[in-house]
């Protein structure tokens, strides 16, 4: 087949993929296109799509490539679906944040780094695709191994997990603000003084404290 003609085949395979379709699917569909030629094609087909201002561009994302809208287009697209965008709380942010970065995991490693009980927390990531269990670790009691899932990659946009942000990346935003933050030592003296009232949790972290193991239910061997 001639380039166009493949373009145009890739284009429509792309497309019905529920998945980002990676490289080998496309090869095995296609035989006899080898992963190189795929590869200037589909590289071909992203150019053209970022020159061509379109409202929709090929992407690589989750070991694979996918037709994306663009994010200046979200509004429309909002107003189309009528759905809000769901954010992630806090506790779980911190907690796949662990995960991301520090994988393969167990449980207990996590909570020595969060310093609370992430039982919920966990159960909700999976319930969410975001992380997986990849098995068990080799240790007495044979705690659960966790790491991250496709669905997490294809969630925040990334190749694969070498498009994490790196430390130097994240010093590069500058440093955290510290307003409203009182020093130590003045924490100190005012805590005497002052009764200080625990918030209400928010709404999402309301949502994982209620899947939070219960005295009686077993938790995930550490």
């Amino acid at each position: 087949m001639e380039d166009a003609q493949l373009k145009a085949v890739l284009e429509a395979l792309i497309f019905v993929s529920e998945t980002p379709l990676t490289l080998d699917r496309m090869k095995e569909v296609l035989g006899g296109v080898s992963k190189r030629d795929l590869q200037r094609l589909l590289a071909e087909m992203m150019e053209e799509d970022r020159k061509g201002g379109r409202g929709i561009d090929l992407v690589e994302v989750a070991e694979g490539f996918q037709f994306r809208t663009r994010p200046e287009h979200a509004e429309w697209i909002r107003r189309l679906k009528k759905t809000k965008s769901t954010a992630l709380s806090q506790p779980s942010m911190e907690t796949l944040a662990i995960i991301a970065y520090r994988q393969p995991v167990v449980r207990m490693d996590i909570e020595k780094i969060r310093g609370v009980d992430s039982g919920g927390v966990l159960r909700t990531l999976l319930e969410k695709k975001l992380i997986k269990i990849i098995g068990k670790k080799d240790v007495p009691g044979k705690p659960l191994v966790y790491g991250t899932s496709k669905k997490f990659l294809e969630v925040f946009g990334l190749k694969d997990l070498a498009d994490l942000p790196t430390l130097k990346d994240l010093e590069s935003l500058g440093p955290p603000s510290t307003e409203g933050v009182l020093p130590l030592e003045e924490e100190e003296k005012t805590a005497g003084t002052e009764t200080s009232e625990e918030p209400s949790p928010a709404p999402d972290e309301q949502e994982e404290l209620n899947h939070e193991p219960s005295a009686e239910t077993p938790k995930d061997p550490l």
